[in-house]
């Protein structure tokens, strides 16, 4: 799964359907064009926060992931710290959500 994972979302970066960055990403919500918000697990308590109402009231999935914001950036190609994603293709969202999903239901 991992690699698998991060490989679609370097994919995603490369078809330019990613927002990257929390206030990006939370703009972006209104415009009803992000279908998936992935957020890191080493991400900011007010960061998780903020997100994950946002995508509440607009009614966007918002999923962590266990990967820390340093492996994510790596796997899109930006080398700083990425903490927040938004996804705007609905297939890049259904096959990432998926992904993550299966890799939740083999760790238990």
């Amino acid at each position: 799964m991992n690699n698998k994972f991060l490989f679609m979302l370097g994919l995603c970066r490369r078809a330019g359907k990613l927002i990257m960055g929390t206030d990006l990403v939370t703009k972006s919500l209104p415009s009803k064009k992000t279908y998936l918000v992935i957020y890191t697990g080493d991400a900011s308590d007010n960061t998780k926060k903020r997100v994950t109402d946002k995508c509440s009231y607009y009614g966007v999935e918002a999923i962590m992931t266990d990967f820390d914001s340093s492996t994510v950036g790596d796997a899109i190609g930006k080398s700083g710290t990425v903490c927040t994603l938004g996804i705007t293709d609905i297939n890049f969202a259904s096959e990432l959500k998926s992904l993550i999903l299966s890799a939740c239901k083999d760790s238990q």
